[in-house]
C-alpha cells in the first residue's frame, strides 16, 4: 500500500490517498477541500478510486466528498453513528465555522469491526466516539496503519466541545481501541504530522 497524504481546507485537514501501484485501485480518506486538486493527484498516480471514507462528518473532512461521489460514482462511506451529523449544518460545522448550511448524505453507513474489502486487503473500521459520536479509524492490519482521523494526534487529541462529542469517550476509546494494536503501527491523523502507538502511549499527555 502506498500513502499520498494532501493538507487541504482551511484549517489544514490530511486528506490521504491510499493506493496500490500493482491494481491502480485507491480509497480517498477525509477528502477535505479542494476536489481538483485531489482529482488532480489522482491522474498523476495513475490511480482509480474505488470509495470515499470519512472518519467522521464534520465539514473540514467531507467538502469534496460529493464531488468525488460524482465524478468516479463511488460511494461515500460513514460510521453509522455519524450519518446525521454528516447530513446537517448545524451538527457538522459548516454553519459555525464557515457560515454556510451545507452536508451530505452518505451512501453505506459502516459499522464497528467491519471488514472493508480495499487495497487488495482489508481495512478495519474501528468505532472511536468522543470527538463525535460516530468517530471512527481505519486500520491495515498487513502493513501497520492506522488512519486516526481527529481521535488521536501526534502528542495531542481531538477536541470534544463540539455537537455530539464527549469529553469521557475520547480516552476510553484511544486506550481500549487503539492503544491495543502493535506499537510500530503508523498513525496517520485528521491534522498534524505522523506517529505511532508506541510513541503516544509513552507521551501522549492528554490520553488518561
Amino acid at each position: 500500500m502506498e500513502i499520498k497524504r494532501l493538507v487541504l481546507g482551511m484549517v489544514r485537514t490530511n486528506c490521504y490517498i491510499a493506493y496500490t501501484e500493482e491494481s491502480k485501485k485507491a480509497v480517498v480518506i477525509d477528502p477535505a477541500a479542494d476536489s481538483g486538486r485531489i482529482m488532480e493527484e489522482l491522474a498523476v498516480l495513475g490511480v482509480t478510486p474505488e470509495a470515499v471514507l470519512l472518519t467522521h462528518g464534520h465539514f473540514d473532512h467531507m467538502l469534496a466528498a460529493d464531488t468525488l461521489r460524482k465524478q468516479y460514482r463511488i460511494p461515500v462511506c460513514i460510521l453509522k453513528e455519524d450519518a446525521e451529523l454528516l447530513e446537517q449544518p448545524e451538527l457538522n460545522g459548516s454553519e459555525l465555522f464557515m457560515r454556510m448550511s451545507y452536508g451530505i448524505t452518505a451512501d453505506e453507513l459502516l459499522l464497528d469491526g467491519q471488514q472493508l474489502r480495499f487495497l487488495d486487503g482489508t481495512l478495519r473500521v474501528i468505532a472511536s466516539p468522543g470527538h463525535t459520536a460516530g468517530s471512527c479509524c481505519y486500520y491495515q492490519e498487513a502493513e501497520r496503519v492506522l488512519f486516526s482521523g481527529d481521535t488521536l494526534f501526534q502528542g495531542s487529541v481531538g477536541r470534544t466541545d463540539l455537537p455530539t462529542g464527549k469529553a469521557s469517550l475520547i480516552s476510553v476509546s484511544i486506550r481500549e481501541k487503539l492503544f491495543v494494536l502493535p506499537e510500530d503501527t503508523l498513525v496517520l491523523s485528521g491534522h498534524g504530522m505522523e506517529t505511532t502507538i508506541g510513541e503516544e502511549k509513552e507521551h501522549n499527555p492528554y490520553v488518561v
